[in-house]
């Protein structure tokens, strides 16, 4: 029997990374792989929503700190700059090759239905998810742990939404 908790999940663009940062302010975490985390109140009830940029399979850093890439590619991004050719520090960098999307589900295990974290999720961002349903993560997580971090969490979760482009 497998856990299934419900999520949404956007792919990642220019105006996903800046309605975060327009949103919700600086992830509460940045993690060496590349994962940005904010915790919320939106959910319904004032349930804690927790949001999970995921990192492209394979996450290379660019040449800074893991703390300081978000400030930095928001800073960016708000002057105008192109998604496709990121100035990080050595050779532009396209915004897909950092992460590759956004899930949003109930922080604390709160049983919410998959339409009703959408609404919330929506509502919270000002954009609507791609996809939302009930999604493993004790399976995705191992799937990727065993890849070494090299597969698509974002894959991965769609692949369970049935939304796999």
């Amino acid at each position: 029997m497998s856990d299934r908790v419900p999520a949404a999940v956007w792919p990642v663009s220019a105006a996903l990374v800046v309605a975060l940062d327009d949103r919700f302010g600086l992830p509460v975490d940045s993690y060496l792989n590349g994962t940005q985390t904010w915790l919320t109140d939106d959910g319904p009830g004032g349930a804690t929503l927790e949001w999970r940029l995921h990192p492209v399979g394979g996450f290379a850093a660019p040449p800074r700190s893991h703390h300081d890439l978000w400030e930095t590619v928001v800073g960016v991004l708000h002057d105008g700059a192109n998604p496709g050719a990121l100035a990080l520090g050595g050779e532009p960098r396209p915004l897909s090759s950092l992460w590759e999307g956004l899930e949003c589900f109930p922080a604390f295990g709160d049983d919410l239905e998959p339409a009703v974290l959408a609404a919330s999720a929506t509502e919270a961002l000002g954009i609507a998810p791609d996809a939302a349903g009930l999604v493993d993560h004790g399976a995705i997580g191992d799937r990727w742990e065993r890849s070494k971090r090299g597969a698509s969490i974002t894959g991965m979760l769609l692949d369970e939404l049935g939304r796999r482009p």
